[in-house]
């Protein structure tokens, strides 16, 4: 975290700045809507596929496109994919609508104008996007349209939420919806205020559980991200966590919220007080969340942005119940091997003793906590989990623990073949070799460690 003082918040600095003188067919999580059905690794020869736009902290006059298989480690598929043809875009949202084309909706002038209008674009491969159209949303005395964020509702109705603020107090921000009257996104309803957020409030982000909604909003005068719940998108909204309640700090704003493969749920906001754009998991459906952790790659580049996440195919593809060995992608003459319960990374050839190709060798089997997912199985029986972070071999205790210790999710690795292991219960963990020792550890983002964590399967030794 980093010591240095508070950025002030976009209002604060509008405030500043009005006193001085004039000069976002496949399998696919619709933003908002989503469930345990969506919550397993991706099936054999597919990829689970993550998606945001976000505008850049040195330019709010274009968006990049960044895709990831695991929501951890995003990887540029296009910088600059879109620019508009006037004004600005900022707080891009992305979906893939019925139609098969992704939509974005955006903010169109940057945070020191006058802004009534949200921007729409479209693409057919999330590289190359085309213009729509301007909208004007029909609010007496609108100041300010900003931060719309698609939300798709269980019905297959599509609507925007966005931030406005009208003239009499162009600062404080209220939640409004608009809902599209037709397929082509070009219609929409009269705003509608979500009732219960209230004013003063920002970037609100909006997922559907069952026949709730859960609202996550940022306080403009706290700073802070809050918390919301109603049995109907309009509301009302009961806000029942406040102030530091998550453990995020303040200072945050854009949040995003997704379902991982685990079934834990991921938000990602923007932490622009210290200028790095974090995410955080949650277990038990948004009560409690893990400590906020520094997006690799994208952090301190990517500003706003919302992600959506889809199965894909071209994923990895390994048959399971059969026998095989596994090589390091970028130390060709080392293979896995257990050594005294533990997996390190040896030297393996022709010429190695029998006894060490078995031990080189593992069935690979359905994941134990996610049958999508793997496990693997040394000659004796006893599969392969982390334990204090250390990769090893022990007897299946029948715990729930112990299956998702023991269970991995594939990814695609370095190299032509390569598999990368991420494991079940840490998202964004990998099987990773150090000083030939095979560890779990969070990804760094860096090609170094893609490399250090990429297996080929072989043959087996044994």
């Amino acid at each position: 975290m980093s010591t240095r003082p508070p950025t002030p918040s976009r209002r604060t600095l509008l405030r500043a700045l009005a006193a001085l003188p004039a000069s976002a067919v496949l399998l696919g999580e619709l933003p908002g809507l989503a469930g345990t059905a969506l919550a397993a690794a991706p099936p054999n020869g597919s990829a689970t596929r993550y998606t945001i736009v976000p505008f850049l902290n040195s330019n709010d006059g274009t968006v990049n496109v960044y895709q990831s298989d695991d929501a951890t480690d995003f990887r540029l598929l296009k910088s600059s994919a879109y620019t508009p043809p006037g004004n600005r875009i900022r707080d891009a949202s992305v979906f893939k609508h019925t139609d098969g084309y992704y939509y974005l909706t955006y903010t169109t002038h940057t945070w020191q104008d006058v802004s009534t209008t949200i921007g729409f674009a479209r693409s057919s491969d999330r590289a190359n996007w085309t213009f729509l159209y301007d909208y004007t949303v029909p609010i007496t005395n609108l100041s300010r349209a900003w931060a719309p964020e698609w939300f798709v509702d269980s019905d297959g109705s599509v609507n925007v939420i966005v931030s406005c603020s009208v003239t009499s107090d162009e600062w404080i921000f209220t939640p409004y919806r608009l809902k599209a009257t037709n397929s082509a996104l070009t219609a929409w309803s009269s705003p509608v205020a979500l009732s219960g957020i209230g004013s003063n409030h920002i970037d609100t982000y909006i997922v559907r559980t069952g026949s709730t909604y859960h609202a996550f909003t940022k306080n403009e005068t706290t700073k802070y991200i809050e918390y919301a719940t109603a049995s109907s998108l309009t509301g009302p909204y009961t806000i029942t966590r406040t102030g530091d309640w998550a453990g995020w700090g303040s200072y945050r704003e854009g949040p995003s919220v997704i379902q991982l493969d685990n079934g834990a749920w991921r938000i990602f906001f923007d932490g622009y007080g210290d200028g790095t754009y974090y995410y955080s998991d949650s277990y038990d459906t948004f009560t409690t969340w893990s400590a906020p952790t520094a997006l690799p790659v994208v952090s301190g580049t990517a500003r706003h942005f919302t992600v959506i996440k889809e199965t894909v195919s071209g994923g990895p593809s390994l048959a399971k119940n059969v026998t095989r060995s596994f090589q390091s992608a970028n130390y060709s003459a080392r293979y896995w091997q257990e050594q005294s319960s533990l997996l390190n990374l040896p030297v393996v050839t022709g010429s190695s003793t029998a006894a060490e190709k078995s031990a080189s060798t593992f069935t690979v089997v359905a994941g134990l906590a996610d049958s999508n997912g793997y496990s693997f199985r040394d000659s004796s029986g006893k599969y392969l989990r982390h334990w204090d972070f250390r990769a090893r071999f022990d007897t299946n205790d029948g715990t729930s623990t112990f299956a998702k210790d023991a269970t991995f999710i594939a990814r695609t690795g370095s190299s032509s073949g390569g598999i990368r292991w991420e494991s079940y219960n840490y998202p964004g963990y990998y099987l990773r070799h150090y000083n030939y020792q095979l560890r779990v550890e969070r990804t760094a983002g860096t090609d170094l460690f893609r490399q250090d964590s990429s297996f080929v399967p072989v043959g087996a030794w044994g």
